[in-house]
């Protein structure tokens, strides 16, 4: 059973992509390659401005789908920082509280990014904490857990 909140969600994840499914190519021209066009792909175009918000946008709707992430279902993610900014994105975007697990030594700039969109870091003291952590965190808060890179 389908619930209205989680109709809307995908909804709401429907019009981002609407907004957001093409990843401008911009040309390059090289004057040692006459005849040959270079695109390069404008990744930072995307709302989150990360190259991985077309896979957090994937991982949201798959748990949508499956009925792992319901109303305020606390989102919690295991990772290194690559998608962490649009996973706090799609999160605010639904109204769901949003915790990345990271270690300490994560750049400021995924930290601000994070918190840019209503995110919080929970931090650990070596890498290798990270999983357990995120786990733990996932068991105490009801939350869903999902694990990136």
């Amino acid at each position: 059973m389908t619930t209205a909140w989680v109709k809307q969600a995908i909804s709401a994840i429907e019009a981002d992509f609407q907004r957001s499914a093409d990843t401008h190519l911009i040309r390059l021209t090289l004057p040692h390659y006459p005849g040959i066009y270079f695109y390069l792909k404008d990744e930072s175009t995307h709302p989150s401005g990360s190259l991985k918000h077309r896979l957090a946008r994937s991982l949201f709707l798959y748990g949508l789908c499956n009925g792992w992430i319901k109303e305020g279902t606390p989102i919690i993610e295991a990772s290194f920082g690559s998608t962490t900014s649009p996973a706090s994105y799609f999160a605010r975007l639904l109204g769901l509280p949003f915790i990345a697990v990271m270690p300490s030594c994560t750049a400021k700039r995924k930290v601000e990014q994070i918190a840019l969109y209503g995110g919080h870091c929970h931090f650990v003291e070596q890498s290798s904490q990270i999983y357990a952590a995120s786990e733990q965190l996932a068991r105490e808060l009801n939350g869903h857990y999902s694990q990136a890179t």
